[in-house]
């Protein structure tokens, strides 16, 4: 299992929010690419990094910033928030940025979004409140059920699906493993749970479920409840 350490970006600084509530964001560092560098340290070969302000935007409204993290940490990095069009895939891409990640436009163009998995490295980003698809940095919630947008991408080149349980996320109240597991299932593709995780607990959780590539820990780390070391080293 990879674990993703996770760094969410708000006017140029690490935050974390309660179920993707803007206004419940708690800010965690200043200088989030030494955060980057932390991490790097502690043994992550990957960073999983939110444009929150993006999201919302649709446009890379932190994108210096990102700039200074993928400078700062030799880790692969992936991304997502407010992306998409390919010129903004592109301009991560050549930021040293290793994997975009499409959501909203996941959604609304699955088309486009599996063009641009043949294209570039690509992830798909399902977030979803009471089983349903929510978009636009989770502002709206469409009429779709995450497993049935999950099918869309089976065999479109995606390289991963990362999941989020919405009314788990930041709340540090245990990981969504069944909702995790019916992604993986649907899309047949490598899975990365996010959202709830709070403890080392929930990684061996996933581990056992047996069908899940991933998991992204967030708060679970700012606020001390896991060790991320021992993740590290649990997951490979």
């Amino acid at each position: 299992m990879e674990i993703f350490p996770a760094i969410d970006l708000k006017e140029g600084k690490a935050v974390r929010l309660f179920k993707g509530e803007m206004s419940s964001a708690k800010i965690y560092s200043d200088a989030p690419w030494e955060l980057a560098k932390r991490f790097e340290y502690m043994g992550a070969k990957w960073l999983h990094v939110v444009d929150l302000d993006g999201a919302f935007a649709g446009e890379a409204v932190n994108l210096k910033t990102v700039e200074k993290i993928a400078k700062a940490a030799n880790l692969q990095i992936q991304i997502g928030g407010g992306i998409r069009d390919e010129a903004r895939i592109k301009s991560y891409l050549d930021s040293g940025i290793t994997r975009v990640i499409l959501g909203s436009v996941a959604l609304k163009d699955p088309n486009f979004t599996k063009e641009m998995a043949q294209k570039y490295r690509v992830a798909v980003g399902i977030d979803a409140k009471d089983g349903f698809v929510a978009v636009q940095g989770w502002a709206e919630v469409s009429q779709m059920r995450a497993t049935e947008l999950a099918t869309k991408f089976a065999g479109a080149g995606v390289e991963a699906v990362i999941c989020t349980d919405i009314s788990k996320d930041g709340t540090l109240s245990g990981v969504n493993v069944e909702f995790t597991s019916q992604i993986a299932k649907a899309s047949g593709i490598n899975t990365i749970a996010s959202g709830g995780v709070k403890d080392i607990s929930d990684i061996e959780a996933l581990m056992r479920a047996g069908d899940v590539y991933g998991a992204i820990v967030g708060k679970a780390y700012y606020e001390g409840t896991l060790d991320l070391k021992e993740a590290f080293k649990l997951g490979r």
